[in-house]
C-alpha cells in the first residue's frame, strides 16, 4: 500500500493506522491533492490487513479541518471559460451532476469499513463534517470548537447537515448550520449532544484516541468490521428492515476461529475496563 502523500501523514503500530491531515497552514483543509489522496489512502486499506483500526487527525492543535480549500475551489468555480478538475466540487456541466468531495475523502463512501477515531485539535467547521459523520468515535480536546459557514458566505449547508444529522438531533443541526460563523459549539456542547464521546487535554488527545483504537484493534477483525457494518446498516434504515438484514452481518462476521479466540479470552484473566 502506498503511504507516500504530499498532503497527508501516515504511520502505523500494532494493528493501528495514524492518519494525519498535513496541511497546518491551511488549517488542514482538504485541495484537490488530499482528495485523491484521502481516496487512494482509504481503497488501499481495505486490502492491508496489518491496519485493523484507524485514528484520524490533524496537524497542530489550531484545527482539526476547516473543510475544502476556499482558495483553489471557489476561485476555480467562479473563474469563466473554467476547464475543472474532473472531481472539483460543485455543478458538473448541468445541474443534473454534481461532484460531492465525500466520495473522495469520507473512508464509508470508499467502502472502508475499518473503524475510524477521529481526534478533533481545534476548529472542525463546513467540510470537515463530511469525515467526522462517517467517524465511528469521535474524541475532542477541551479547546476543540465546531460550526458551519457556509450560509455566511452564500452557500447551502447542503452535504455537510446531512453528515451532522448522523450525530446530532434536529434542532442543534439547524441551528449550526443557519447561525453559520456568528457562533460555535464547544468541545463540552459536543459531548453533551452526542457529537463526540469523550473530552480530553489537548495533550492526551492522541494518546486517548489511540487507546481507544488500540483495544478494538486487540478483538478478532471480522467480528469487529461486521459490527461496524451491521451498526451503520441499522442507523440508515428502519429497525424493521434492519432486522430483516442483521443475521448476514452476524453471519458472516462471527467465524470459527474468532469464537475459539473469545472463549480462551473469556476464560483467562480479566482485563480490568477503563470506567468513563
Amino acid at each position: 500500500m502506498n503511504t507516500d502523500f504530499e498532503t497527508l501523514l501516515y504511520a502505523e503500530d500494532d494493528g493501528v493506522a495514524t492518519v494525519t491531515l498535513n496541511r497546518p497552514e491551511k488549517h488542514n483543509s482538504f485541495d484537490l491533492q488530499m482528495q485523491r489522496e484521502l481516496r487512494e489512502l482509504w481503497t488501499g486499506l481495505r486490502w492491508h490487513r496489518a491496519v485493523r483500526v484507524v485514528v484520524l487527525t490533524g496537524a497542530g492543535d489550531q484545527a482539526f479541518c476547516t473543510g475544502i480549500d476556499r482558495e483553489e475551489s471557489v476561485q476555480d468555480y467562479l473563474a469563466e471559460d473554467q476547464d475543472p478538475d474532473p472531481i472539483a466540487a460543485g455543478p458538473v456541466r448541468t445541474p443534473f451532476m454534481y461532484n460531492d468531495p465525500g466520495t473522495f475523502i469520507n473512508p464509508k463512501q470508499n467502502d472502508m469499513w475499518k473503524p475510524v477515531v477521529t481526534a478533533v485539535n481545534g476548529m472542525a467547521c463546513g467540510g470537515a463534517f463530511t469525515m467526522l459523520g462517517e467517524s465511528d468515535i469521535i474524541v475532542a480536546a477541551e479547546h476543540a470548537t465546531f460550526f458551519d459557514p457556509h450560509v455566511t458566505y452564500g452557500m447551502v449547508a447542503g452535504f455537510e447537515s446531512v453528515h451532522l444529522l448522523q450525530k446530532l438531533p434536529l434542532g442543534e443541526t439547524l441551528r449550526m448550520a443557519l447561525l453559520g460563523v456568528n457562533e460555535r459549539m464547544s468541545a463540552d456542547r459536543a459531548y453533551q449532544l452526542g457529537l463526540v464521546s469523550e473530552v480530553v487535554p489537548k495533550e492526551t488527545l492522541m494518546e486517548r484516541a489511540t487507546w481507544i483504537a488500540r483495544a478494538i484493534a486487540s478483538a478478532p477483525e471480522y467480528a469487529v468490521q461486521g459490527t461496524v457494518r451491521a451498526v451503520w446498516m441499522a442507523h440508515d434504515l428502519t429497525r424493521r428492515e434492519a432486522m430483516a438484514h442483521v443475521s448476514s452481518f452476524v453471519a458472516l462476521g462471527t467465524q470459527f476461529d474468532n469464537i475459539a479466540e473469545g472463549e480462551a479470552a473469556f476464560r483467562a484473566d480479566r482485563t480490568d475496563p477503563r470506567l468513563r
